[in-house]
């Protein structure tokens, strides 16, 4: 490895780490390509999912499954005629099945689930010292909150279209009570009850530890949920953070959707994010 900072990838959704691991057309996923680039890579199952334990006396009840409606909803093309990379027909139900035989529920409590991820990762940074958070749709907050535990330990975060926009109630998921997050961030001056953050004027709270920590938000061409991230970066630096907004259309790269990590131009999304380290992170070639 030749860069001096590992990335740690957070999958979003109801999905597991192997959606780092390769694309669902058989290609080396982000985890395989930014150990090309030169970076230590640790893939992690957020409880209850993948590889670590679902059990819900650690991870609370869980919520609904996650059904074929909304995987075809979010991921494959639609409406939209620029979204031209998702690697399958629209109408191949064999892929449909094959992609959604990965996904499990959310646990019902977001807020507890999302304190309960982010309090893990911190321990991991414990252990492993500094390193760049990289998230994608339903991790986003936890990128927030293992920042605001860790603000030494966390060199840059990176949100792939991150869960949102503040204060969203999210369908069958929770509301992100707290702005970009449905558990509690430590803002200055305390708040203690967050409709009075929701109701105050942008800028009222601060959130200090994120005013020394880098943050990059992917958004895609042709994605339902790109929408929510400017006003994520907007309630971040209103709050004191650095976020900047990457649409991929804007670094010449066109046709993705909310999958844009595992889609045909995987690689070519990847490629400005990357970029974006070297001159964001303290990090050389």
């Amino acid at each position: 490895m030749i860069r001096p900072y590992p990335i740690i990838l957070m999958h979003g959704g109801g999905f597991q780490g192997t959606e780092w691991f390769d694309t669902p057309d058989g290609r080396p996923g982000w985890a395989q390509r930014l150990v090309e680039a030169g970076y230590a890579t640790l893939v992690i199952d957020r409880a209850g999912h993948g590889r670590s334990p679902l059990h819900t006396d650690i991870t609370g009840a869980m919520g609904p499954p996650f059904s074929y409606e909304s995987a075809r909803e979010i991921y494959f093309p639609g409406t939209d005629p620029r979204h031209t990379q998702w690697p399958f027909a629209v109408d191949d139900e064999g892929a449909l099945d094959d992609f959604v035989a990965g996904y499990g529920p959310l646990p019902a409590d977001l807020c507890a689930s999302q304190t309960m991820d982010a309090d893990r990762i911190a321990t991991l940074l414990d252990r492993i010292g500094p390193a760049i958070l990289l998230t994608h749709s339903a991790s986003g907050p936890e990128g927030w909150l293992v920042a605001d535990r860790r603000p030494s330990l966390v060199r840059s975060i990176i949100a792939i279209e991150p869960m949102g926009p503040p204060f969203a109630t999210i369908p069958n998921i929770g509301q992100m009570t707290w702005g970009v997050a449905a558990a509690p961030l430590a803002f200055e001056p305390p708040v203690q009850d967050a409709t009075i953050l929701q109701a105050s004027a942008p800028g009222t709270y601060r959130l200090p530890s994120l005013t020394d920590v880098p943050i990059l938000i992917v958004t895609a061409e042709a994605s339902a949920f790109a929408a929510a991230s400017p006003p994520t970066a907007a309630f971040l630096n209103d709050a004191g953070g650095s976020a900047t907004v990457m649409h991929l259309p804007d670094h010449g790269v066109y046709g993705n959707g909310h999958g844009l990590i595992y889609e045909r131009n995987s690689d070519a999304a990847l490629a400005p994010v990357l970029a974006w380290l070297a001159s964001n992170t303290e990090v050389s070639a």
